[in-house]
C-alpha cells in the first residue's frame, strides 16, 4: 500500500471509519487521537481483523501528529459529541479549538492533503479547517449532505417496504435543523416519490430527516451516531481516490451560487481527485431557494462568534 489516509480521532466514528476505510482496502490508515493507548490499541486491532476480514490495508494507531505526515486524505473527526438537548451550534467554541490544533498540524505533515471534515457543527467546522490550513476551498469539504441523503433513503425505504439501494435522494443546507431535504429530486428506482408517497408523508419524513441525527442522540443517551457518518465518509473518501466523480451532495465552500457566498453549507458537487470538481446548481423552486439561504443566514451569524 503506498497510499494513507489518515483519521483524526479514534472515538466512535473516527474507529469505525478507519473500519470501513481498511475493509475498502485501497489504502493503510493512521488513526490519531489524544488519549494515550486507544489509537494504538484500536490500529493494532482493526490490522489483525484483515486476515479475516480479507483485507492487507494496515491500520496504526499514534498520539503524535507527525504520523500522518505524507497522508493523500484526513478526515477530520475529533470533536466532544453531542449530547441530550445540545444543538449542533453549541458545540460551536468547544470544537473550535480541537479543529484548529488538528488544521495547524495537518498544514504543517500534510499540506498536499484533501480535508474531508466530519466534526460538528459540520459547515462551521469545515469553514474553520479552510481557513486555518489555507487550502483551496477544493481540497477542504465536508461530509453533510451524503449522510442526511442517507437517512432519507432509509425512512422512505421503511415506509415504502422497497430497497434502501434503489432509492435516490437530495438533502441540501447545513448539516443540522435548517437542512433542506429535496422530495422533487427524490426517486424509486426513477419514479418519483409524489407518485408513491402522500404528500403529507413527504412531510412528515422530511421532518425526522431533519432531526434523524438528533433522535438517535436521545436514543443512545451518552452518545451520538457513527456507523452511518463513518459510511458516508469513507463513500466520498472513495470519490476522490478513484476520481469516480460521483454527484454527492457536500459542505462547500461557496462563491455565489444559490445567491450564497463566503460560507460552507451543503450542495451537489461533483467529487473527483481534484476534491469538489463542480458545485452543480440546480433549478430550485422559490421555497426551496429560500430555505436553502435562510439555511446559510443561520450559519453566517455563527461564524461571527469564531471571529469571522
Amino acid at each position: 500500500m503506498n497510499k494513507k489516509i489518515a483519521v483524526i480521532g479514534a472515538g466512535n466514528v473516527g474507529a469505525t471509519t478507519a473500519m470501513y476505510l481498511a475493509e475498502a482496502n485501497f489504502a493503510d490508515v493512521v488513526m490519531v487521537d489524544i488519549v494515550e493507548g486507544m489509537p494504538q490499541g484500536k490500529g493494532l486491532d482493526l490490522s489483525q481483523a484483515g486476515p479475516v476480514r480479507g483485507y492487507n490495508s494496515m491500520v496504526y494507531g499514534s498520539i503524535d501528529y507527525k504520523d500522518i505526515k505524507g497522508a493523500d486524505i484526513v478526515i477530520m473527526t475529533a470533536g466532544l459529541p453531542r449530547k441530550p438537548g445540545m444543538s449542533r451550534e453549541d458545540l460551536l467554541n468547544m470544537n473550535a479549538n480541537i479543529v484548529k490544533t488538528a488544521a495547524t498540524n495537518i498544514k504543517k505533515y500534510a499540506p498536499k492533503s484533501f480535508v474531508i471534515v466530519v466534526s460538528n457543527p459540520l459547515d462551521l467546522m469545515a469553514f474553520h479547517m479552510q481557513k486555518v490550513t489555507g487550502f483551496p476551498a477544493n481540497r477542504v469539504f465536508g461530509q453533510a449532505g451524503v449522510l442526511d441523503s442517507t437517512r432519507f433513503r432509509t425512512f422512505l425505504a421503511m415506509e415504502l417496504g422497497v430497497a434502501m439501494t434503489d432509492i435516490q435522494s437530495m438533502v441540501l443546507g447545513g448539516h443540522g435543523d435548517t437542512m433542506v431535504p429535496l422530495p422533487r429530486y427524490t426517486t424509486v428506482a426513477g419514479i418519483p416519490i409524489s407518485e408513491l408517497v402522500s404528500a403529507k408523508r413527504i412531510k412528515e419524513i422530511s421532518d425526522r430527516t431533519r432531526v434523524g441525527g438528533g433522535e438517535i442522540v436521545k436514543l443512545l443517551k451518552t452518545g451520538s451516531a457513527y456507523y452511518a457518518p463513518a459510511a458516508a465518509t469513507v463513500s466520498m473518501c472513495k470519490s476522490v481516490f478513484n476520481d469516480e466523480k460521483r454527484l454527492l451532495p457536500t459542505s462547500a465552500y461557496l462563491t455565489g451560487q444559490y445567491g450564497i457566498k463566503n460560507i460552507y453549507i451543503g450542495v451537489p458537487v461533483i467529487l473527483g481527485a481534484n476534491g469538489v470538481e463542480k458545485i452543480i446548481e440546480l433549478k430550485l423552486n422559490k421555497t426551496e431557494k429560500t430555505a436553502l439561504q435562510n439555511s446559510a443566514k443561520t450559519y453566517k451569524e455563527h461564524l461571527k462568534i469564531l471571529g469571522y
